[in-house]
């Protein structure tokens, strides 16, 4: 969710504008409250960063308040070895790796 006097729809823009990186809107009841980051096909670890990386980088141009952290704690879980490593264990979606990485940037 995007906090309090800041726009989804806004941070989307500036995202496109800046860094040519298209994200989805909310729909509904979410509309300019939240935004979508969705994948065509393969998603792997490097695209994932990058899209995370895209994400941080788009906070900050708009003013949007966040723990700028998240692409780290991403990289350090995604570095881990499969053994100490739960996710890679069971190898689960990408959407929920993705999902779970950018919980990490509220």
């Amino acid at each position: 969710m995007m906090p309090e006097g800041h726009d989804g729809d806004r941070l989307r823009q500036i995202i496109l504008e800046r860094f040519d990186m298209s994200l989805g809107a909310g729909l509904t009841k979410l509309k300019g409250k939240v935004f979508r980051i969705g994948h065509l096909g393969d998603f792997n670890d490097l695209t994932l960063l990058g899209t995370l990386a895209g994400v941080e980088m788009g906070l900050a141009a708009a003013g949007v308040p966040h723990r700028p952290e998240g692409v780290r704690a991403a990289m350090d879980h995604l570095a881990l070895p499969a053994t100490s490593n739960p996710a890679t264990e069971s190898r689960p979606t990408r959407t929920a790796q993705a999902a779970s990485a950018a919980a990490q940037l509220q």
